[in-house]
């Protein structure tokens, strides 16, 4: 009697990650690389991240260890903190020990620390995944004893030159890579432009302070051929109606976008802050943008990441200082007025985004997996 040889299974990857959307989508859009390899997943997050996720994170085997921020609160604050880590620590050694993970990805923020460190502590490879174009301080700290560093941009600001450091990009979800496929078509100077403003997982006050009243600003002809989609802060979405009240155009407000592959699809120009995961996925769908950087982002690394944007000619950057009325109301006028422009602009987009960059993450990671193995 012939006996089938089974398949041996894939070795298990550990994913580390923060909670906010520049850690948990590309970590998100791995999962889906690896899983679709063969690969069993496991994702080591802290108490409020457990569970809590959807997509492909939220199906994978999920446990929580006990992490604390350190800053910019009390000293007592970060005592307690630092007690938790350390508690967070051994825990994250025991979930190592206990399943014996091939290799460790960590996507920064810190609840994914005392996973990254625990990997370090039990001989596990560590890769680090950099999102922005300065390594965060928990990433900078890491690096020193990781196996390997993966970077989103060309120019990483902090990366340690004695790790090997490989370009791969920012992971961004497979709906929005296959928007790289449209055609990127501009309105003729008599029909409707879409415009879609982001401010972040907080929302931008200063996008709901100066777009409505520069829109209203305009004459009225080419207010009329505006749409606008306004991304704005949860409980805040009534009052920015009420910003816009006597404009001539459409306006969706929502807290949350649910179809984002959907709209970068359809829309013309974005208006946002310059995070990684959003000028990664705005490069990777082609399309034309005005980023804000949020200036008291930590080391200011959203005018770095706009930076390249802007040095593609993907993208028009403007230092929140000057994104006034006047400021908006003239760079409006002008894309409506020229809106050739724009196509120009999708392609440089097109050429500075890294759309395959799940696969070349996915690829370093079983590159690293077989070496040890053999």
């Amino acid at each position: 009697m012939k006996t089938t040889k089974k398949t041996p299974k894939k070795p298990l990857v550990i994913l580390t990650a923060g909670g906010t959307g520049g850690h948990v989508y590309p970590a998100e859009a791995l999962a889906e690389e690896l899983e679709n390899r063969g690969y069993r997943l496991m994702l080591v997050t802290d108490c409020r991240g457990k569970d809590n996720y959807k997509g492909r994170l939220g199906q994978i085997p999920n446990h929580a260890v006990m992490c604390g921020s350190i800053v910019g609160r009390s000293k007592w604050f970060k005592v307690k903190s630092l007690a938790k880590t350390c508690a967070g620590i051994v825990q994250a050694i025991g979930i190592m020990l206990k399943n014996k993970p091939a290799c460790v990805v960590g996507f920064g923020g810190y609840a994914s620390f005392p996973a990254s460190v625990a990997a370090i502590l039990t001989g596990v490879d560590l890769v680090i995944h950099e999102q922005n174009s300065v390594m965060s301080r928990t990433n900078r700290f890491l690096s020193r004893y990781a196996t390997l560093i993966a970077k989103s941009f060309r120019k990483t600001k902090y990366a340690p030159a004695r790790v090997k450091t490989v370009l791969t990009g920012m992971p961004v979800r497979a709906n929005i890579v296959a928007c790289a496929d449209r055609d990127y078509v501009c309105p003729a100077r008599d029909e409707v432009l879409e415009l879609l403003v982001l401010g972040g997982s907080q929302g931008a006050k200063v996008f709901g302070e100066v777009l409505p009243e520069a829109v209203k600003k305009l004459p009225e002809e080419q207010q009329r051929r505006l749409k606008i989609y306004q991304q704005c802060r949860q409980g805040e979405e009534e009052m920015l109606n009420n910003f816009y009240q006597g404009a001539a155009c459409p306006i969706e407000i929502r807290h949350f976008f649910e179809d984002m592959a959907g709209l970068y699809r359809k829309i013309h120009l974005i208006i946002s802050r310059a995070g990684a995961s959003s000028v990664s996925e705005i490069a990777v769908a082609g399309v034309p943008s005005v980023l804000v950087p949020l200036p008291t982002a930590a080391d200011d690394h959203q005018s770095s990441n706009a930076a390249e944007i802007g040095e593609a000619k993907a993208g028009i950057v403007i230092r929140q200082k000057d994104f006034t009325v006047e400021k908006v109301q003239q760079l409006l006028e002008d894309i409506l007025s020229h809106p050739q422009q724009l196509v120009k602009m999708s392609a440089c987009a097109k050429n500075a985004g890294i759309k395959d960059a799940a696969k070349r993450l996915a690829d370093e990671v079983e590159k690293l997996i077989l070496q040890n193995r053999n």
